[in-house]
């Protein structure tokens, strides 16, 4: 009995964090937000992006009337979904040629895991020197900072093991 009282009371924890990131997306300003970003569970966040299961898109996004990219010492965040399971939330994100983009990524359910991002080839390959997040536990936030300056492919992933085979990866779209 005990054992069960405990997973409801796991589950009631996964629950509210969802709902603490959709309220975050619901009431974050569409203003990208300046300087690099540290960890935090909401974060604020300004046109970046959330997954429709989880919540409405912050503003324009690029292609769209009124997308401003972000930069350098403005980059746009973009909220980064890691699980429940072996997923990221979004699987796809449109980014602007030259745009410097911080990603927030939380990760959703009792699995570990990393956020890889970078030219396709290396996020595949697991390279050494590709930018990640490594050892992102349950309900935890960590932000990396990157600039799309080149013409793609882009991707991002997990390589926990295991994981990257499972599906757990996203592409990164360039438009303009």
């Amino acid at each position: 009995m005990r054992r069960l009282s405990l997973g409801w009371v796991g589950l009631g924890f996964v629950i509210a964090g969802v709902s603490f990131l959709v309220l975050g997306a619901a009431v974050g300003s569409n203003t990208p937000r300046s300087g690099p970003v540290g960890p935090g569970m909401m974060g604020g966040g300004g046109g970046g992006t959330i997954d429709p299961g989880l919540g409405a898109a912050n503003g324009p996004q690029p292609g769209e009337t009124g997308f401003v990219a972000g930069t350098v010492a403005a980059p746009r965040v973009i909220h980064v979904i890691a699980g429940p399971g072996y997923s990221f939330s979004p699987s796809s994100i449109s980014v602007a040629r030259g745009e410097s983009v911080t990603f927030e990524v939380t990760t959703m359910g009792p699995l570990v895991h990393e956020f890889m991002v970078g030219p396709a080839g290396a996020v595949a390959a697991d390279q050494e020197g590709t930018p990640e997040i490594a050892d992102l536990g349950m309900m935890q936030t960590e932000s990396l900072t990157s600039t799309f300056d080149g013409s793609g492919p882009y991707a991002y992933a997990c390589h926990v093991t295991g994981h990257y085979e499972a599906g757990m990866r996203g592409t990164i779209k360039i438009v303009g």
